[in-house]
């Protein structure tokens, strides 16, 4: 796996911090790509799932405001909020995420959880096969052609 320097103290501010959640939680999108040893194109940011419990708990006490929403029209979440300054990328929290279908909201909740150990904390992505899944359902270009690159390692 290769992950880029600015990536990697990241994922390992993620880690520090989500060591307070207390529910299961996952770095999603291009950053589980790269963590899984794929190419994810540019990796602008780093997504994180969690639940509206944790991120209650957690975000303010790292200065974020809760509100709903996202950057992305075809998404939406109950708490979405973004985390920058202290870290080389964003990181973008999502709480209680959903996915347009149409005119259907269907949530994202991954059906596994991979632990990986980054920059000395422990991370969780969705397994290969569950992200391949995920990303193809978000149907954007970016998000397809990562899981083709998904698909191509062993």
């Amino acid at each position: 796996m290769t992950v880029s320097p600015p990536l990697l103290a990241s994922l390992g501010a993620v880690g520090n911090l989500m060591v307070q959640a207390r529910d299961p939680w996952w770095i999603i999108a291009s950053a589980a790509v790269a963590l899984h040893g794929a190419d994810p194109g540019h990796v602008a940011d780093v997504d994180v799932l969690l639940s509206v419990a944790d991120a209650q708990r957690i975000l303010p006490t790292i200065g974020i405001q809760l509100r709903q929403g996202s950057a992305h029209a075809a998404f939406r979440s109950k708490i979405f909020g973004t985390w920058t300054g202290t870290t080389p990328l964003p990181v973008e929290f999502m709480a209680d995420f959903h996915r347009r279908s149409g005119e259907t909201w269907l949530p994202v909740l991954p059906a596994t959880r991979q632990r990986v150990e980054v920059a000395g904390v422990v991370v969780f992505i969705p397994e290969k096969a569950d992200l391949q899944v995920m990303l193809t359902a978000f149907g954007r270009p970016k998000d397809l052609q990562r899981a083709e690159s998904l698909a191509a390692v062993a």
